[in-house]
């Protein structure tokens, strides 16, 4: 009981200080996200909009131990990217955009060390509720789509996870894959509360599309937050195959 007490008292004094604590790692959402890779048994995760990285880093730290391929067209996060996996053979990272087809694109690039960059325009919704995301440049870059990419980025015998981080272009990526959707076991998209981005879909649209498609909702991870006013706008949700 007395340990009880003093991890209880510990937690209200970190929150006093704006700090919260959870059990770890069974709180964490990778831990959870990987819990269903393993169950799900998938053995390839794709990794579009990577960043620099830090999905599948976080994949590889709570224990999955499967093939990755990232996907990431912003020139300084793929550089970061490369370094980060360079001494992981089973992950694999390609320098491009992946959409609805083959083409070049402009990716407006964030300030956020260019978390927030999209091919789609930001809108003020977004600009206004995270100011330090903001729109500072631009690059043209080559975009696939994942059908034709397929032979060389999965094996005939693969579970394939698609997770797609791309602020509002999920349904272009969707779109991309369409000939090869029955391979896709499990997939992780970002869902907007609000619209952030010009033509991204919301939320609602999201679950549609997954829910015709034969995909469970299975978890939600919350994204981030208006902190003026509290509002959730983007969370993630993982879906399975029911």
């Amino acid at each position: 009981m007395l340990h009880v007490t003093l991890l209880h008292t510990a937690r209200r004094l970190a929150q006093s200080r704006g700090v919260d604590v959870s059990r770890f790692p069974g709180d964490h959402p990778t831990h959870q996200v990987v819990q269903l890779l393993r169950h799900h048994g998938i053995s390839r995760v794709l990794d579009v909009g990577a960043n620099d990285g830090g999905y599948a880093t976080e994949l590889r730290r709570f224990g999955y131990t499967g093939r990755i391929v990232s996907f990431e067209p912003v020139s300084e996060p793929f550089r970061l990217l490369g370094k980060h996996a360079r001494h992981d053979p089973d992950w694999m990272t390609l320098h491009c955009a992946i959409g609805a087809e083959s083409a070049k694109v402009t990716i407006n690039v964030a300030a956020n060390n260019a978390a927030s960059s999209s091919v789609l325009r930001m809108l003020a919704t977004h600009e206004e509720a995270a100011p330090g995301a903001m729109i500072v440049g631009a690059e043209t870059v080559t975009q696939n789509a994942l059908d034709g990419l397929w032979p060389d980025i999965t094996e005939p015998d693969d579970l394939v996870f698609l997770k797609a981080d791309v602020q509002g272009y999920e349904r272009q990526v969707l779109d991309g894959v369409a000939e090869h959707l029955d391979r896709v076991t499990g997939l992780q998209l970002e869902l907007s509360m609000l619209p952030l981005y010009e033509g991204g879909w919301l939320y609602e649209e999201a679950l549609d599309w997954a829910s015709r498609h034969g995909f469970a909702l299975m978890r939600l991870i919350p994204g981030f937050t208006d902190e003026r006013t509290g509002q959730m706008m983007q969370a993630d949700g993982v879906f399975f195959r029911s």
